[in-house]
């Protein structure tokens, strides 16, 4: 089957197989910051946006993507430098595994709620496996990109 979406700003129409994911899609795309982490929707390590909101792509068939935009890591490079100088200054991404998916993750509930509380964090971005981290580093970064979003001294 052939479809057509806009990745990462691009137009492009591909013939694929009905069965295909979306993450092996945009991975056989060259967009490599998007993982295979589990395929079963537990890790947040393949999050990309459909049509601007975070899916998990090992379990969006391309199909579903038909017509519409994805975006990747590739396709936000200024605001994933941005927010991403935040994490490493905490050196919450020892491995670096888990990176792109925390960050597509983070960068979306910054546009959802620009001002979340602690717990708010903690809630959405429960779907994100980091096996070396415990997360700690991470809340730091994000709370201390809030505060500097904010104009407010961390």
């Amino acid at each position: 089957m052939d479809v057509t979406l806009t990745l990462n700003g691009k137009k492009i129409t591909r013939s694929v197989d009905a069965d295909m994911a979306l993450l092996d899609f945009v991975r056989n795309e060259g967009c490599y910051s998007v993982k295979r982490g589990c395929d079963t929707s537990n890790c947040g390590l393949c999050t990309v946006y459909l049509d601007d909101k975070p899916v998990l792509s090992c379990s969006v068939l391309v199909a579903r993507a038909n017509g519409h935009k994805v975006t990747t890591m590739e396709g936000m490079q200024a605001e994933v430098a941005e927010f991403g100088a935040f994490i490493a200054d905490q050196g919450a991404e020892q491995c670096g595994f888990c990176n792109p998916g925390m960050i597509m993750n983070a960068l979306a509930l910054f546009k959802e709620n620009p001002n979340p509380t602690e717990e708010e964090i903690k809630e959405y971005l429960a779907g994100n496996l980091c096996r070396c981290s415990g997360y700690e580093g991470q809340l730091r970064g994000i709370q201390n990109f809030i505060a500097w979003k904010n104009g407010k001294e961390a």
